[in-house]
């Protein structure tokens, strides 16, 4: 099953449709029934599929169908063929998180031979590696019904540690319009980059304060809310004052962190101290900031049922906290409990010859099959 799903290159700049209708038919094929909800445009789509009961709620094993780019990355084999070696399953998405995925799937036929009391729903997104832009989508569907999943499992890699908070996130694209001239001239312009370059300092202060001051959480590594410029663009020659600069930053939360506090604070700087004097020179100059991305932080409470449940199913006494973000908050977010548990480690996530460990895949597979006995009870 790993090596059908990797085959289907489904970077989050393509399409996903022919690895959802694959499975699709696959779940036909074991006469389970789907659904499909397709993005506006009918390019891509998720799939909701229940095995089980369905006026009572179940467990949803969700995870994200799409992977990151391989461009430009040296890989030592072709990353959308699994190559084994040395204990290791190598190809893009093998740790995030088509093994999950893969594992599920594997598992339908002994699902489905159970008398289930608890149903188990099957949930596979697109667009997770780009802002979570897809299963909102999913979700809005799931939320019209009377009855509900009771919680959910998100199969993020995890190194199969039961994981009930993490950060949440939002990212945002800053547009500098500045005013262009000679170079020896630079009273006659206004430098896009150069203001650019104090909002990104702005920004530096922030994250250093975050990093002082806190609040902090000590679950979290780093434990405390973090502020990062990822990119700048701007400029055209040495002997021109920039037009234009853009560049891109994101707010990682703790949870209890007002992100829209952070923003409005990074958004008076700029409106209050930056364009007057850009503006002073000519009034069409000056910033826009637009929002990327956004998906909520998780944070469960620990005596959650969802919680409970994954920690004796993976035979763990405690839980952990990861800054990277999931789709899990948008499922707490409609009121469905959730936890992320998965194979693989996150530090071998977007890399070149990302790899999932087969004891990692096997240690997913167990925990599945405890949940089926769990459902069937």
């Amino acid at each position: 099953m790993i090596d059908r799903l990797i085959a289907f290159d489904t970077t989050s700049h393509l399409s996903n449709l022919d690895l959802i209708h694959w499975v699709q038919g696959y779940l036909q094929d074991h006469g389970v029934a789907s659904e499909l909800m397709p993005n506006p445009e009918g390019t891509k789509a998720n799939l909701f599929a229940t095995i089980g009961p369905t006026d009572v709620g179940g467990i949803v094993l969700s995870g994200h169908t799409d992977v990151v780019p391989v461009a430009g990355q040296a890989w030592d084999s072709d990353p959308f063929q699994v190559v084994e070696r040395d204990g290791r399953l190598y190809g893009r998405g093998t740790c995030d998180m088509k093994s999950f995925v893969s594992v599920a799937l594997a598992l339908v036929p002994q699902f489905t031979k159970r008398e289930l009391a608890i149903p188990i729903h099957l949930a596979f997104s697109f667009d997770e590696e780009v802002g979570c832009r897809g299963v909102p989508y999913l979700l809005a569907e799931v939320a019209k019904r009377e009855v509900k999943p009771r919680g959910c499992i998100v199969g993020e890699p995890t190194m199969m540690k039961v994981v009930d908070g993490h950060k949440g996130k939002l990212s945002f694209q800053v547009n500098v319009r500045g005013l262009e001239c000679h170079s020896s001239l630079i009273h006659q312009g206004v430098n896009a980059v150069e203001f650019a370059a104090e909002a990104i300092a702005f920004l530096k202060g922030m994250a250093r304060e975050k990093r002082v001051s806190g609040p902090f959480d000590q679950r979290f590594d780093p434990p405390y809310t973090s502020i990062h410029v990822g990119t700048v663009r701007g400029g055209t020659a040495l002997n021109i004052v920039p037009l234009d600069c853009a560049f891109e930053f994101e707010f990682r939360t703790i949870p209890g962190e007002d992100d829209a506090a952070l923003l409005a604070r990074f958004e008076r700087h700029v409106h209050e101290t930056l364009e007057p004097e850009m503006r002073g020179v000519d009034p069409a100059t000056g910033f826009t900031i637009e929002t990327v991305t956004t998906f909520p932080g998780l944070d469960t409470p620990e005596d959650a049922e969802i919680v409970t449940l994954a920690k004796r199913l993976a035979g763990q006494n405690h839980t952990e906290k990861v800054a990277y973000g999931t789709e899990a908050g948008l499922f707490s977010g409609i009121g469905i409990p959730t936890v992320v548990c998965g194979p693989g480690s996150i530090e071998q996530a977007h890399k070149p010859n990302e790899f999932v460990a087969i004891s990692q895949v096997a240690q997913c597979e167990a925990f599945l099959l405890k949940l089926l006995e769990h459902c069937a009870r």
